[in-house]
């Protein structure tokens, strides 16, 4: 079986529930995170390290609804908030990067690592192998590449060399 993480428009337990017994290894709360705290700590009481929030933000601001409605909650302030309730996994995503195969917000992605100083899997614009060594360097979990592999700015065999 290949792991698989979902996330989009997860919204309550039930779906969570029904995700992961159809085989799903983690899920991806986003807006929720924002909106519905309590989701996230029931979520995180129930099912523990299958729980990820997902922090797309645009210049340092979350986003949510599909990066469409823009907040005024610092990336690094939900992530704070969030480690109580149990999360143990992030994935940060630079909006305004992603896709554009420039180069990850290093800084951005450095201060939420030295924050919460739990796992934290990078987003938006990598673009190179040097970009996910340095994302390494960091402290990132992983990385998320997307652009970079259609384009073949990355070849995936030798991302994945470097990462192992």
């Amino acid at each position: 079986m290949i792991p698989t993480q979902l996330g989009g428009g997860i919204r309550d337990i039930e779906t969570i529930h029904k995700l992961l017994k159809a085989g799903v290894e983690r899920i991806i709360l986003g807006t929720a995170a924002v909106e519905d705290p309590e989701l996230v700590k029931e979520a995180c009481k129930r099912y523990r390290d299958t729980i990820i929030v997902g922090i797309d933000a645009r210049d340092g601001f979350v986003a949510t609804h599909g990066w469409r409605q823009p907040t005024e909650i610092r990336a690094v302030t939900l992530a704070r908030s969030m480690t109580p309730l149990g999360v143990k996994r992030f994935i940060y995503t630079d909006i305004s990067r992603d896709g554009t195969l420039t180069e990850p917000n290093f800084a951005a992605t450095a201060e939420l690592i030295d924050t919460i100083r739990k796992p934290v899997i990078a987003a938006g614009g990598i673009s190179s192998l040097n970009h996910l060594k340095m994302l390494k360097a960091l402290g990132a979990e992983g990385a998320i590449v997307g652009t970079a592999l259609y384009t073949g700015d990355i070849d995936l065999k030798k991302a994945l060399d470097i990462i192992s």
